[in-house]
């Protein structure tokens, strides 16, 4: 009997996934990555836990946005990210950008 091949630890918001953020917002890179089955690019500005669960707030690069609205971050469940990589591509960060916690329980753990 073969024993099965465990998945990558890069799969599902795993260390290597929570790293690869890290050195992103350090470095002001920007990460692609599978999200509910679709290949994102985004820029990360913010690592924050929620209730035990790892999030990020990032600018989600492929998002159109209308004329009359400027564009913001969305919040991204680590464990949902995927096959993820910094590529070649630096980004500034949002001009109204503040490291501070989407809601008052979150807790901060990195940001640009």
């Amino acid at each position: 009997m073969q024993k099965a091949e465990s998945s990558s630890s890069q799969d599902g918001g795993g260390q290597d996934v929570r790293l690869t953020v890290m050195e992103a917002i350090a470095s002001r890179k920007v990460v692609e990555a599978r999200y509910n089955r679709e290949t994102i690019r985004l820029a990360p500005h913010l690592l924050f836990q929620r209730h035990g669960d790892l999030f990020i707030s990032a600018l989600n690069l492929g998002k159109t946005w209308r004329s009359d609205e400027d564009p913001r971050l969305g919040q991204f469940k680590l464990i949902g990210l995927a096959e993820a990589r910094l590529i070649d591509e630096s980004f500034d960060p949002l001009p109204d950008f503040t490291p501070d916690a989407p809601r008052e329980d979150d807790v901060s753990l990195l940001a640009i």
